[in-house]
């Protein structure tokens, strides 16, 4: 495994890979890394005859210092990670190498419409620092397969926006959300939830459920749907909701009333003390929920629980 700390010489390597005739995945990432990014690895690997993986906490997408001081860096475990699951290339860049000007950068970049609701809403700027990032990681990449997880499901959506409109040649691929047993979907930040607000922030899936559950029951009505998820949240009283709704999986927009065989997703935010979280999941109105919660996790979508990784998907590769 080579590992590069500047983009040049990283997109060299990668354009030496094309000219074999082999072909690239991308797995951008900001370290910190678990199950949920060695299945996006997994995948990569299973789809592409040569794996890069970028580690940067990108400064441009938080908007509270606060969060990105705390924000987990664990480089050296991380590229050991990598190794094991037989990453080739690894980028590594510093913030002036990604930033010339930081802590001002000269050029930005702004995806609308997708990027202004939801997370948009709560987190002014935040998409402009991904779409920004992830424009500067593709350009140094150069074609190929980018893997990404459902669990930001907005980003996914604004990063597939971006790359349309600009007509990058990358093809962005969406992966499902791996969660702990009891539902709550990895991320870097639940190592940040004491013991009690760990447990409570299980409510999410359970939100997602009620919220499945009642689309299975016959109800219609999204702001009905988005209400009874937002209950379920609040009954937890670590729990601090932000939003609960039903979009339009393609541009985020709440339709006026549930009809017809497309899918919809299902969101939810809350804050559990300084902790902030979301979730989602895919909904039609063909669901039907299985006896056991946890049984929807594979059955009734396309998430995983890690031990399911572990025990079925095995993502290390020696």
């Amino acid at each position: 495994m080579e590992v590069f700390e500047t983009a040049r010489d990283f997109g060299r390597a990668l354009d030496a890979v094309r000219a074999k005739g082999r072909s690239v995945g991308l797995v951008p990432t900001m370290g910190a890394l678990h199950a949920g990014h060695e299945s996006l690895i997994s995948r990569a690997i299973a789809e592409c005859d040569h794996v890069a993986v970028t580690i940067f906490v990108n400064p441009l997408q938080f908007g509270d210092p606060d969060d990105i001081a705390q924000y987990p860096r664990t480089l050296p475990n991380d590229l050991e990670c990598c190794s094991r699951s037989g990453v080739a290339s690894v980028l590594v860049p510093s913030v002036q190498e990604i930033y010339p000007d930081w802590p001002d950068p000269v050029t930005t970049v702004s995806v609308g419409g997708v990027s202004e609701p939801w997370e948009g809403r709560f987190r002014p700027g935040h998409f402009d620092g991904v779409s920004t990032v992830v424009s500067k990681l593709f350009s140094a990449t150069g074609r190929c397969r980018a893997y990404f997880g459902e669990k930001d499901f907005q980003q996914l959506v604004v990063v597939r926006r971006l790359v349309s409109d600009l007509l990058m040649p990358v093809d962005v691929i969406g992966c499902p959300t791996v969660r702990e047993e009891d539902g709550l979907a990895l991320s870097s930040r639940n190592v940040r939830l004491t013991p009690a607000q760990r447990r409570a922030a299980a409510v999410l899936w359970r939100s997602l459920l009620a919220g499945r559950a009642a689309l299975s029951d016959g109800e219609r009505s999204p702001d009905a749907v988005a209400s009874l998820m937002a209950a379920v949240v609040d009954s937890e009283p670590l729990a601090e909701l932000e939003y609960a709704a039903v979009v339009n999986p393609v541009d985020l927009s709440v339709p006026e009333v549930l009809a017809g065989s497309d899918p919809f997703r299902l969101l939810i935010a809350a804050r559990f003390g300084s902790i902030r979280l979301i979730d989602n999941c895919a909904a039609s109105l063909s669901f039907s929920p299985q006896r056991d919660p946890l049984e929807r996790v594979s059955s009734g979508s396309s998430d995983q629980t890690a031990s399911q990784l572990s025990a079925n998907q095995p993502i290390m590769k020696g």
